[in-house]
């Protein structure tokens, strides 16, 4: 151009600049404006705006250098240079950076951008403040006409979610569901179930269960478990013992782990377990369906109270409620009856079992091997050690360790055997049972003594 005569004028420079921006070439960008200033054409905003782009968003010497040109230019930053400052700094995470440079367009009388806005908005979001999310959103959105994307909003849910930050997953829930009629996805969802289940808010986690339906998700185990422990929390034990029939009816088999929080709640005292007991009475009688894992709890309960009385009268009334008991039912009954040494209430409870067409499974003979060997005539352990391995069924590690110590505590050279075929199921001898024989079964080594829990099936 300039060999044929022909003069440059700000347009040529600004297209120049604008392709030296998109391709971030800050050198040759610099080259064009120090031609600029050769040919005595004076920068505009528009010029400094480009030379910003050209860099690369971590060179901060380069970022210092433009606004100290546009200084000495007497060109002031307006809105459009504090975004590209921003959103440049929030594209690789700077973000206290980004923080500093918001203040200083709010001290020179400007607003941000609904693009700087997002930005910094966002970044924050995704490295886990929310609460700085969430009160940037708020403020942006109290001062401006302008409103953010829902993507944004969305993400301060995620955000607040993921932090189990309870307040702020409800107001932006609430500003993202209820009034911009967004339905986040499942994951999103699950994070706010996960929040709603650590703070009892039963009200958010049944709202985002009909969300889930709204977008066509399968409800599973995992999305109403989350209810139920906010039930629990709230001490809303009558609804969290309904929400396990209400699983039931929509094809989600409940299990003894899906009512933990409610186990948590009555296993206090057994003022609270007679309390539980009551709940199902009222359940009953106002015509809903008492679930065999209310039921089971309520056991559960009893036996982690070493209330061996109070569970089996719980087993024996529940006949009143029409419930079809299961083998969990009689599992957490005989892991009662092994703390209690009880052999005979165990043969009882296996034949009730086996009346009530109710197959055994492998705990359930975990626990009669375990029961069996509370007594002094210990014999029968071994059938249904066998009855067990006959089944196809490979006896857990608890089994063997159980019947290791036992024949070695009495003196029955049999203790061998047992770790033979301890060994042989690919087990390794623990620690502990090993101290225990090495010892003479004076100590089980450095450990401390297990509590009474109640064991999960």
């Amino acid at each position: 151009m300039k060999d044929e005569g022909v003069q440059p004028d700000i347009t040529t420079y600004k297209y120049l600049l604008d392709a030296c921006a998109q391709q971030m070439l800050n050198v040759e960008a610099r080259a064009v404006f120090d031609d600029m200033l050769a040919m005595g054409i004076q920068p505009d905003r528009q010029t400094f705006h480009s030379l910003l782009k050209s860099s690369a968003p971590v060179e901060q010497s380069e970022l210092h250098r433009v606004l100290k040109l546009m200084d000495e230019w007497s060109i002031q930053p307006n809105e459009i240079t504090y975004e590209i400052i921003i959103t440049r700094l929030a594209r690789v995470q700077r973000l206290e950076l980004a923080l500093q440079y918001l203040a200083q367009l709010g001290r020179a009388g400007l607003s941000p951008t609904l693009t700087t806005a997002s930005a910094i908005i966002t970044t924050a979001a995704d490295l886990g403040f929310p609460r700085l999310a969430l009160d940037l959103a708020l403020a942006f959105e109290e001062t401006s006409v302008r409103r953010l994307d829902g993507e944004v909003w969305v993400d301060v849910l995620i955000s607040c979610a993921e932090a189990l930050y309870a307040d702020g997953t409800m107001t932006v829930w609430q500003k993202v569901v209820n009034e911009m009629h967004i339905l986040p996805d499942e994951g999103c969802c699950i994070q706010v179930l996960h929040t709603a289940a650590r703070h009892g808010l039963s009200d958010l986690a049944l709202g985002v269960i009909e969300v889930l339906k709204k977008i066509e998700v399968v409800w599973s185990e995992h999305h109403i478990a989350p209810v139920i422990e906010a039930l629990c929390q709230r001490n809303e034990l009558k609804e969290a013992m309904i929400m396990l029939d209400f699983m039931r009816k929509n094809d989600i088999a409940p299990t003894i782990e899906t009512a933990s929080p409610i186990l948590q709640a009555i296993s206090k005292d057994t003022d609270a377990v007679d309390n539980a007991w009551g709940i199902l009475e009222i359940i009953h009688e106002e015509g809903h369906t008492v679930d065999a894992v209310a039921l089971n709890v309520v056991i559960q309960a009893a036996i982690a109270l070493n209330d061996l009385q109070r569970a089996v009268g719980t087993y024996k009334a529940s006949s009143k409620f029409g419930v079809k008991l299961n083998v969990d039912t009689f599992n957490l009954l005989l892991l009662g009856c092994i703390e209690a040494r009880h052999r005979q209430l165990g043969d009882r409870l296996l034949s009730d079992m086996k009346e009530a067409g109710i197959k055994p499974d492998a705990t359930t003979y975990e626990r009669m091997v375990r029961l069996c060997l509370t007594q002094s005539m210990y014999e029968d352990a071994f059938f249904y050690l066998e009855e067990m391995k006959s089944l196809s069924m490979v006896p857990p590690l608890i089994v063997y360790e159980a019947l290791v110590r036992k024949l070695f505590s009495v003196g029955d050279v049999r203790y061998k055997l047992a770790l033979e075929e301890l060994k042989e199921c690919g087990y390794d001898v623990p620690k502990r049972l090993k101290s225990y024989i090495d010892s003479g079964g004076a100590h089980d080594g450095p450990s401390h003594k297990p509590k009474v829990e109640p064991v999960v099936l």
